[in-house]
């Protein structure tokens, strides 16, 4: 048993990860259904909830952003990690820092952001620029993450000294310019909110990204998954997560008649279980020896849902001590992860150099 507590996300987009779940987008993004969601995925344990995100709108449906329904659940609940999708390709990167900070401020230290880069010629027609390149998203996701670490950290911990007694607000020598220079933006800094609860949010992003915490990877079985392990952690991955697609045999219907219901469910060459609770806490046991967690794609989320958490989690914990996270911690502290010294501070300026 591995002493990295071992994490089991939950997607909570849309209805589910089936492409004919959402059969209803509006009432799928609704904020009470939405309430409903978060609150089951607390109350049954699960580790985070991650919150996918188009950078453009799908169809005519409005839709809230995923770093917005993440904020909305934040006061919802107490002990849930709160992971949404953020893109970086055109959006503002002082932004994206701003509005990750105040959702960790928002849920006391929970948050944190899957790093998503996409530059299709419609995404950027509809920001007025021109399509990236491949080489050219990649360094502007590196460097949006980079600033954003540094954004994060222009505020050092005791910065904020509310002293009324001579109307200071702050002391101005704990904060710093950040001066990123990159290939496409620069920023002055600092942020114009205080460090995060976490000091720096949780980030996520796909295997081989740069200045991440959490690698996420995929594969058809299990020795593609370990192999891919193995290769992010070489690269110097903190903690690395497996993507999992699952449909549970639920309510007295196979997994396999619901996929007949459901219809064709495209492979995205993520490993996939349809089939009992049994079949996948054995699975994930499995993978607990190559990664330190799972990010679960479930078909339908009003069923698989409540089938995993009731029937998965509780095995889990005696198969390989997965442990639910506690009101109060951080989703640093529920990972294992150290809160970061602040680069900027005093003492951290030798190793930051």
């Amino acid at each position: 048993m591995s002493d990295t507590p071992f994490a089991v996300a939950l997607e909570l987009d849309a209805d589910g990860a089936h492409p004919t779940a959402s059969a209803s987008p509006a009432g799928a993004l609704s904020p009470r259904r939405l309430a409903a969601r978060v609150a089951s995925a607390e109350r049954l344990g699960f580790t985070a909830a991650t919150f996918d995100d188009s950078p453009l709108p799908v169809g005519e449906v409005p839709r809230w952003d995923a770093v917005q329904r993440a904020a909305y659940a934040a006061p919802l609940t107490t002990a849930l990690g709160l992971v949404p999708v953020a893109h970086v390709a055109y959006s503002e990167p002082f932004h994206v820092a701003t509005q990750l900070a105040s959702l960790d401020w928002a849920s006391n230290g929970r948050g944190g952001w899957i790093v998503a880069a996409s530059a299709t010629q419609r995404e950027a027609a509809a920001y007025g620029r021109t399509a990236l390149s491949d080489e050219e998203l990649r360094r502007e996701r590196d460097d949006v993450i980079e600033v954003a670490r540094r954004l994060w950290d222009s505020w050092e911990d005791d910065a904020v000294i509310l002293d009324a007694a001579t109307g200071r607000y702050l002391d101005a020598d704990r904060l710093h310019y950040v001066d990123f220079e990159g290939e496409s933006f620069s920023v002055k800094g600092p942020l114009i909110t205080p460090r995060p609860p976490q000091g720096q949010l949780v980030v996520v992003a796909p295997a081989g990204t740069a200045g991440i915490d959490v690698a996420l990877v995929e594969g058809a079985d299990t020795a593609e998954i370990t192999d891919a392990a193995a290769r992010a952690r070489a690269a110097g991955a903190t903690r690395v997560w497996a993507e999992v697609e699952v449909v549970l045999d639920a309510r007295g219907v196979t997994a396999e008649r619901r996929l007949a219901t459901l219809g064709p469910w495209p492979s995205r060459s993520r490993l996939r279980h349809a089939g009992d609770t049994s079949g996948l806490v054995a699975l994930l046991t499995d993978l607990s020896a190559a990664v330190d967690g799972v990010r679960l794609h479930v078909a339908e989320l009003d069923v698989d849902l409540e089938e995993a958490g009731r029937a998965v989690l509780p095995a889990l914990r005696s198969r390989i001590g997965f442990r639910s996270p506690r009101p109060g911690e951080t989703l640093r502290d529920t990972l294992g992860l150290a809160r970061p010294a602040n680069r900027y501070a005093a003492s951290a300026v030798k190793e930051f150099a």
